[in-house]
């Protein structure tokens, strides 16, 4: 993978996951508790957004982020534009810290430890990809129920991929 793919992925899926946010019909059906579901779209969102601000801001970034892992489980009722904002601050720390790297950087140890191991930038970059898309399809799902809204909004889209010239 290179910076220009990373790039192009977080910004597609945290697009995806605005999208998500904003078709719920209301603020109230983004924490609406579903059987079967062990959390609400708001709180996906709130940890999707903590998750990237962390270890791409405040890892990589060293932007001098917080994070509070445990609030982004615990808030509720947080208004649907306070979630989009934290997705907006969160995509700002994605773009301000890839702009520093380039594609040397991605086969560095990432600065810190994961799961007390070291391990390769580039992978880990990929695994939060992974990480951001696996909980985008969650919360398209909680959408779904949630609303009674079965349609799809497009959130993975190939349509967003860079087309070859």
């Amino acid at each position: 993978m290179t910076i220009a793919i990373f790039r192009t992925m977080f910004r597609r899926d945290i697009a995806g996951v605005r999208r998500e946010i904003e078709a719920y019909p209301d603020d109230e059906s983004l924490w609406k508790a579903v059987p079967g579901f062990p959390n609400v779209g708001g709180t996906l969102a709130l940890h999707l957004a903590g998750n990237l601000r962390h270890f791409f801001g405040a890892i990589l970034g060293k932007d001098g982020s917080v994070r509070d892992r445990d609030a982004e489980f615990a808030r509720r009722t947080v208004s649907r534009a306070e979630v989009l904002n934290s997705l907006d601050d969160a995509l700002a720390a994605v773009e301000k810290t890839l702009a520093k790297m380039d594609d040397l950087d991605l086969q560095l140890p990432y600065p810190e430890p994961i799961a007390k191991r070291k391990v390769n930038t580039g992978v880990f970059l990929t695994h939060l990809a992974v990480h951001l898309a696996y909980h985008l399809g969650q919360l398209d799902y909680h959408r779904r129920v949630a609303s009674k809204d079965e349609r799809g909004i497009d959130a993975v889209s190939v349509r967003e991929l860079p087309e070859l010239a």
